[in-house]
């Protein structure tokens, strides 16, 4: 059976591919230095910002804002997974002590909502019927400390 689009909306499979690229795109835009422009037709004008961490490690917020510098903490993406039509989770570490997940709401092709966690490990699940296991930090970083670890409903 052939699925039809519903005013203009892509099927799923198309839509997580098409919001896992553009996710993509931004870690690379905000690579050395970053390309503004490019920054700025992937992000909102407004995005809700969400963050769970040490309160000095803004990193994400200050490079989407402008505020970092050149020497600023670069995001190198290990792990990146859409979810859904709305949403694609990007893990990433580098080193002892900077482990990190984005969960990245977008609406429309533009970024609207970032859920930031900074040295934490994630599960996300979704609940309807029963609970699902959609996503889950990568198991050696599971191991490699004593990590809060917490479980995000979506």
């Amino acid at each position: 059976m052939k699925r039809e689009r519903i005013s203009g909306a892509l099927p799923a499979a198309e839509q997580e591919d098409r919001n896992r690229k553009i996710v993509k795109s931004l870690y690379k835009a905000l690579r050395g230095g970053g390309d503004t422009a490019k920054v700025e037709k992937i992000v909102g004008k407004e995005v809700e910002w969400w963050y769970h961490g040490p309160p000095h490690w803004h990193h994400m917020m200050k490079a989407l804002t402008g505020k970092s510098t050149g020497d600023c903490f670069e995001f190198r993406p290990r792990r990146v997974k859409a979810i859904g039509d709305e949403r694609v989770i990007v893990e990433g570490w580098e080193g002892v002590g900077e482990y990190w997940v984005h969960v990245w709401g977008l609406k429309q092709g533009i970024i609207s909502q970032l859920r930031e966690y900074f040295n934490t490990l994630v599960t996300v699940v979704v609940v309807r019927q029963e609970e699902v296991r959609l996503w889950r930090t990568t198991s050696w970083v599971r191991a490699r400390g004593s990590l809060p670890d917490l479980v995000l409903a979506i």
